[in-house]
C-alpha cells in the first residue's frame, strides 16, 4: 500500500531536481552548444587546444575583474573603479620596474597595495560619508584614469622585467598559461569563504538587508569596507597579471575589461547558485562571452560588433539576473 504513496512523492523529486540542475548548469549547456556551432562552423581553427589556451589566457585580467566585482555586489555596493583600478597597478608596475629599475617583487607588492588603498578611499567616501558607490567609483575611476595618463604621459611603458613575464604567460600547466590557474585559484578562495564561513554568510546577510544585518548584530560598516578593499586588491591582481600578459603598461586598455566583467558577474548570478552573485558563475560566463566574441572574430565580423555583443549581453544578464534573484527571494518568503 505504501509503494503508489511513495511513487508518487519521488516523481515531483525528480522533476525538481531536473529544474534546479537545468537552472544551475544551463548556462554551461548553451556554453558547450556554442563551442560546437562554432566548431562545425570553423572546423579546424576554432576547436584548437591554441585556440583555447591563448582564450584562457587573455581574458584572465578580465575574469579577475568578475571576481572582484562579486564581492561588494554581493554585499549591495557597486564598484567602477576596478577598471581604472587594474589600469593603475599595470602603469606601477611599469613605472617603477621598466623604468624605475625597481625590483619586480617590490613593484608587485607596491601595485597591490595601491589598490587596496584605492579600495580604502572608495569605502570612507560609500560607508561613512553615505555617498553612493556608483558615484563614488565613478569619480573615482575618472581621477585615476587621469593619474594614468600623467604617469604614463599617455603612452605604453615597455620592459617590465621578464620574471612577471614568466610567472603570468611562459610558466604553462598542460598547455594553459599560469594567468588562468591564478582566477581558479582566487575563485576557489572566494567561493569557500562565501560558502563555509561565517565572513561569508554575514556578506551575503548584508546585502540582502543592512538593516535587519545591523539590528542582527553584525558590524554592517566594516563588513563593506572589507568588500571594497577586496575588490580593490583583486583589480590590482587582476592588474599585475595584464602587465605579464602584455609584458607591457598599456594605460588605457584596462578598462575595456569594465563592461565584460560586470556581465560576467550579472550573468554568472543566473547559473551555478542561481539568485546569488557567485565566483564560478562568475568565471564560467567570461569565458562564455568570450567564446562568442573569438568565434565571431573568426567569422570575420566587424569589430564594432564586441562592443555591442558586450553591451547586450550586460542588460541581458542583469534582467535574466534581476528576475532570478526575485524569484528566489520569493521562493524563501
Amino acid at each position: 500500500m505504501d509503494t503508489p504513496l511513495l511513487s508518487r512523492e519521488a516523481t515531483p523529486r525528480r522533476g525538481l531536481d531536473l529544474k534546479n540542475l537545468a537552472e544551475r548548469f544551463g548556462l554551461v549547456g548553451v556554453w558547450l552548444v556554442m563551442i560546437a556551432a562554432f566548431g562545425l562552423t570553423l572546423p579546424g581553427i576554432f576547436l584548437t587546444w591554441t585556440n583555447f589556451s591563448i582564450m584562457f589566457a587573455t581574458q584572465a585580467p578580465g575574469a579577475m575583474l568578475a571576481l572582484a566585482l562579486v564581492i561588494p555586489l554581493t554585499a549591495g555596493d557597486y564598484d567602477l573603479s576596478v577598471g581604472a583600478n587594474l589600469t593603475l597597478s599595470a602603469v606601477t608596475i611599469g613605472v617603477l620596474n621598466a623604468v624605475g629599475g625597481m625590483p619586480i617583487g617590490y613593484a608587485v607588492a607596491i601595485a597591490l597595495a595601491g589598490g587596496a588603498v584605492v579600495g580604502l578611499i572608495n569605502a570612507f567616501f560609500i560607508v561613512y560619508v553615505r555617498i553612493p558607490s556608483l558615484v563614488v567609483t565613478l569619480g573615482t575611476t575618472s581621477i585615476i584614469t587621469g593619474a594614468v595618463q600623467w604617469m604614463t604621459n599617455s603612452s605604453t611603458i615597455g620592459g617590465i622585467s621578464p620574471m612577471l613575464i614568466d610567472m603570468v604567460v611562459r610558466g604553462r600547466l598542460f598547455g594553459i598559461s599560469y594567468a588562468f590557474y591564478y582566477v581558479i585559484a582566487i575563485a576557489l578562495v572566494i567561493w569557500l569563504v562565501f560558502e563555509f564561513t561565517p565572513l561569508g554568510r554575514r556578506i551575503l546577510f548584508v546585502g540582502r538587508g543592512r538593516e535587519v544585518a545591523r539590528l542582527s548584530g553584525i558590524d554592517v560598516s566594516k563588513v563593506r569596507v572589507g568588500c571594497l578593499v577586496a575588490s580593490g586588491m583583486l583589480a590590482a591582481l587582476g592588474g599585475v597579471i595584464y602587465a605579464g600578459l602584455l609584458g607591457a603598461a598599456d594605460p588605457f586598455s584596462g578598462l575595456n575589461f569594465l563592461l565584460p566583467a560586470f556581465a560576467a558577474a550579472y550573468l554568472g548570478a543566473t547559473a551555478i547558485i542561481p539568485g546569488r552573485f557567485n565566483p564560478w558563475g562568475a568565471v564560467i560566463s567570461v569565458y562564455f562571452l568570450s567564446t562568442g566574441i573569438t568565434g565571431l572574430t573568426m567569422l570575420g565580423i566587424p569589430l564594432w560588433v564586441t562592443s555591442a555583443f558586450n553591451g547586450a549581453a550586460l542588460i541581458l544578464a542583469v534582467t535574466v539576473s534581476q528576475f532570478v534573484r526575485g524569484r528566489e527571494e520569493t521562493d524563501i518568503g
